[in-house]
């Protein structure tokens, strides 16, 4: 039975894993999408130091 990862790497090399693939890559270097990232990991790094 195959792995959960190696279901994932047999995902991304077929075609319909490259697109999506490659369609991350463009969405990542998006200025507001990084933003927007940041902000969302800066909400969740902070939620464990309030007490």
């Amino acid at each position: 039975m195959a792995t959960m990862m190696e279901r994932i790497k047999e995902y991304l090399r077929g075609p319909k894993g490259q697109e999506h693939a490659h369609r991350v890559k463009v969405m990542a270097r998006d200025p507001q999408n990084q933003s927007r990232l940041r902000y969302f990991m800066d909400r969740w790094r902070s939620r464990g130091t309030h007490h």
